[in-house]
């Protein structure tokens, strides 16, 4: 083994640095690529140009390509469409749901980023569980899981994958086949959907935390009428002040109300007869005005005991206004990388710039209700919206929050979902039939949808995720270095000292827990990117396929469930009211059978 030398010592600081700080999440994952992207070439570890390769790189074009059309697909209300004989398949049985939906989900996450696919899915899974009065927590996680085991399925799956070919090229091994990694793929899914299917009973969290987005048994929600009551016991109220509300007292202000009586304010007059929906909190309520408020009904009757207020029976002076077919309450969820993350209620400032009112905040088995102000987002939250149909879709428009609209609201393009299919056959077709890169392949089907007007090209540009190519591309000069300069042989000899002379499928099974325990504490990309140059090196050196090791790697970097740090469970944390201890409880059982049925499944199909 060659010795050590100050090359590889500044390559293992330089990984240190970079695991560390994708631990602790000083800086975001993308500027810390971007930081490896600029300290190598200075520390003369990597060339220039080898810093900026992965710009140019067939894993990067074949990435931003595949958001595209997944944002083509997604345009054209595909999704949608897949719903509905899905549910006539399965019947009412929630594990044929169950199984019918991780399916399908699976299917679709094979040609498109997971994340993608479980965002797209979320608001009619939410609609589902409505419909069949079954608990969302039931549903989520298995769907949610499948949505991750859908990403092994194909070689554009998932962004490891994606990668994978470009990170075999110093090694001159053949690259992987679009469904080369197919049998293996299903044979995942199957495994992972079986694992709910049999032990869901014991696995999943019983029951259901209430479903803040419908109202009154509609498929999107609208306003709760008096006598509509909502799933967690609130409803509206139009309460009247009196002429003299104003006289001797201090001023009432609707965030008062909130922090007094746990009410929203969704609907206020202001002199002379301007209705006003939405108000801002620091708005007066006046004398002699009409007002909506929405909560619990002894939250209503005690504020108005309290102010000398009348509660009226039934919305009068508001009726029209806050009709269904004008405005209702949706259930947002904060979508992972969204730009809300880490801001406060009250500098986004909903109420001022789209005039929607939140109502609530659900956050790991909490539902705040007061103060919502002061409020830290998080991703995976659950903020109950209530504003006009109108003001919601621009609110939908801006990105970052994932919710549904009623049909007739969505911004849709489905007459082009002939040509979105369509370009998506031609690129598979490029691919399989004429043997085109990935890349050249994958960017004709997304530029097909933008001149066929699936898609505009500015759409195109915003749904490509920058900071996920930035982190993608950044790294890879990491992983250059760390086989340009031995470094990677060197930690593989060193391992291989260790533990010593063992079969290939020891091997590769110790390379599957290793790369399941790096995507717990770091993002997939990094994992893959920093293992594959040491376990091509580890393979070779013990006499076994580096090509194998190299699959394992690209596959048990997806195997990512004990935790809710995946992008996936985050985002489904919220909405399916999960704990910690309800992904350690069910993502370990899958982890493991992800590694057997993995590990068999390589075995068997490639006689390892």
């Amino acid at each position: 083994m060659d010795a050590l030398t100050l090359d590889m010592i500044l390559v293992m600081a330089m990984i240190g640095l970079a695991v560390f700080l994708f631990i602790v999440e000083w800086v975001r994952v993308d500027v810390v690529a971007i930081l490896m992207t600029v300290a190598l070439p200075l520390l003369g570890l990597v060339t220039p140009k080898e810093a900026f390769v992965g710009f140019s790189s067939n894993a990067v074009i074949s990435i931003i390509a595949v958001i595209i059309i997944g944002a083509g697909l997604d345009r054209t209300g595909m999704i949608n469409k897949l719903v509905a004989p899905v549910l006539r398949i399965a019947g009412s049985s929630s594990s044929r749901i169950i199984v019918a939906i991780s399916v399908t989900v699976a299917i679709i996450s094979s040609f498109m980023q997971n994340i993608g696919a479980a965002a797209l899915f979320l608001p009619a899974i939410q609609r589902i569980s409505k419909m069949q009065n079954i608990p969302l927590g039931r549903l989520l996680m298995p769907i949610g899981f499948s949505a991750i085991l859908g990403g092994t399925v194909t070689l554009v799956g998932s962004s490891p994958l994606i990668l994978l070919n470009d990170l075999l090229v110093p090694f001159n091994l053949e690259p992987f086949g679009l469904f080369d990694v197919t049998p293996i793929g299903l044979a995942l899914v199957a495994g992972g959907i079986a694992c709910f299917v049999l032990l869901g009973r014991f696995i999943l969290p019983q029951g259901g935390a209430p479903n803040m987005t419908d109202r009154a048994g509609t498929e999107t929600g609208a306003p709760s009428l008096p006598g509509d009551s909502e799933p967690d016991g609130t409803e509206f109220y139009e309460l009247r002040t009196p002429d003299d509300f104003t006289d001797y007292r201090d001023p009432l202000f609707v965030e008062d109300i909130r922090r007094r009586y746990l009410l929203n304010v969704v609907a206020l007059t202001e002199p002379p007869d301007y209705k006003v929906l939405s108000p801002a909190p620091d708005a007066e309520v006046r004398a002699g005005i009409d007002l909506v408020v929405c909560g619990r009904k002894a939250d209503a009757e005690r504020m108005a005991s309290a102010e000398g207020m009348q509660l009226k029976a039934a919305l009068e002076t508001y009726r029209d206004r806050l009709a269904v077919e004008t405005a209702g309450t949706v259930e947002v969820v904060v979508a992972p990388r969204s730009s809300y993350a880490g801001k406060a209620l009250q500098d986004i400032n909903f109420q001022d710039r789209f005039h929607v009112t939140p109502l609530s905040v659900y956050r790991q088995e909490e539902t705040y209700r007061a103060r919502l102000d002061d409020i830290v987002l998080q991703v995976g939250d659950v903020v109950a919206l209530y504003g006009t149909w109108k003001r919601l879709k621009t609110l939908q428009k801006e990105g970052g929050l994932l919710f549904s609209l009623p049909s007739d609201m969505e911004d849709l393009r489905p007459e082009k979902a002939v040509w979105a299919g369509l370009w998506l056959v031609v690129a598979l077709t490029m691919i399989m039939g004429f043997k085109i890169q990935l890349s050249v392949a994958l960017m004709t089907g997304a530029l097909g949808m933008v001149l066929t007007q699936v898609l505009s090209i500015d759409e195109a540009y915003q749904s490509v995720d920058w900071r996920t190519i930035f982190l993608l591309a950044g790294l890879i000069p990491l992983g250059i270095a760390t086989e340009k300069t031995g470094t990677a042989a060197w930690i593989a000899h060193t391992i291989l000292g260790i533990i010593g002379d063992v079969s290939p499928i020891v091997l590769l099974s110790v390379i599957g827990i290793l790369s399941t325990l790096f995507t717990l504490v770091i993002s997939n990309v990094g994992a893959t990117v920093l293992l594959v140059p040491l376990v091509v090196n580890m393979a070779i050196a013990a006499h076994t396929d580096p090509r194998m090791a190299a699959l394992v790697v690209g596959l048990a970097t997806s195997n990512s469930f004990v935790l809710p740090t995946h992008q996936v469970n985050a985002l489904y944390m919220g909405p399916g009211h999960y704990r910690t201890v309800d992904f350690i409880k069910a993502g370990s059982l899958v982890s493991v059978v992800f590694l057997v049925v993995m590990i068999a499944a390589i075995s068997l199909i490639y006689g390892i």
